[in-house]
C-alpha cells in the first residue's frame, strides 16, 4: 500500500505521525503543503471523501488571522478556495492509503495505519 502524509514539515503532529509510521514498518512519502502546495482537484477528492467542514483546521493562526467575510457564509465551494488559497488551513495531517482518506493523527487513524 502507497502512503503518502500531507502537512508541514515544522508541524509535530505530522513529525510524529511519520515517525510512528516509519517505526511500523510503513514508510510514507511527505508533501509539504505550504512548499509544494495542494491542487484544487486534490482538495476536492478529500472533500468528497471526508467532507470539506473537516478539512479546516479552526484552530490555526492562520483560521484566526482571516478576515470575518472570508469566514462568513462557508460552503463548500468557498471553504476550497480558501483552502487552495491558504493551505496551511488544511488540518494536518492528511494522509492517503491507496483508495483511503484519513485526517488528524487521532488514535482511529493510528489504528487504521498502524493495525
Amino acid at each position: 500500500m502507497s502512503l503518502t502524509l500531507y502537512g508541514l514539515k515544522t508541524c509535530d503532529t505530522c513529525r510524529k505521525a511519520l515517525k510512528a509510521l516509519e517505526a511500523a514498518g510503513t514508510p510514507a512519502a511527505f508533501v509539504d503543503v505550504r512548499a509544494d502546495g495542494v491542487s484544487s482537484e486534490q482538495l476536492k477528492r478529500w472533500a468528497e471523501a471526508v467532507g470539506w467542514q473537516k478539512l479546516i483546521n479552526t484552530k490555526s493562526t492562520t483560521w484566526r488571522s482571516l478576515e470575518p467575510a472570508d469566514k462568513a457564509d462557508l460552503d463548500e465551494a468557498k471553504a476550497l478556495d480558501l483552502l487552495a488559497a491558504h493551505p496551511t488551513l488544511i488540518k494536518r495531517p492528511v494522509l492517503e492509503a491507496g483508495d483511503a482518506i484519513h485526517v488528524g493523527w487521532t488514535k482511529d487513524v493510528q489504528a487504521a495505519l498502524l493495525g
